[in-house]
């Protein structure tokens, strides 16, 4: 039965900062949408709403890495993963108006899901980075969206 008082290993410092320093193309790219000419307008749009699909594929590729770790996963975890990288790619086809917006609807329906997967697969300590990261990167595509 595990010890219910021990606290939960923190987070390895790499994987914190790096996460972090992954938000720097949101904000800056929802920052830049709201700054920039007409003429650059398309090329910053695009520019975020490729970054934000990219990091869609990569956690639902999480997903695929906990499944294939596994002798007998769930379907879902891989059911999941290609979703939100399909998801992802019609996004960015998308006028970014509203790209942008299935790009931020994704972040959150990703965290959702996490929520629940990850505390089954053993990785509940990472949901408030999770979260964190989550939250801005969705709020800087609603806001880039909003700028189109």
């Amino acid at each position: 039965m595990p010890d219910t008082l021990t606290a939960p290993a923190p987070l390895p410092i790499t994987a914190s900062r790096l996460g972090h320093l992954g938000l720097l193309p949101f904000v800056l790219g929802a920052l830049l949408v709201w700054l920039v000419n007409e003429a650059a307008h398309p090329y910053v749009t695009l520019a975020l709403s490729s970054y934000a699909a990219l990091v869609v594929a990569l956690l639902g590729g999480v997903h695929w890495g906990l499944g294939l770790r596994q002798a007998d996963p769930p379907p879902a975890l891989f059911g999941w993963g290609l979703a939100a990288l399909s998801l992802a790619w019609v996004a960015v086809m998308m006028p970014a108006s509203s790209g942008l917006v299935l790009d931020g609807v994704l972040l959150v329906a990703g965290y959702l899901v996490d929520r629940k997967v990850y505390p089954a697969q053993g990785l509940a300590r990472w949901l408030t980075l999770r979260f964190r990261l989550s939250a801005v990167a969705a709020l800087c595509c609603f806001l880039g969206a909003a700028g189109t």
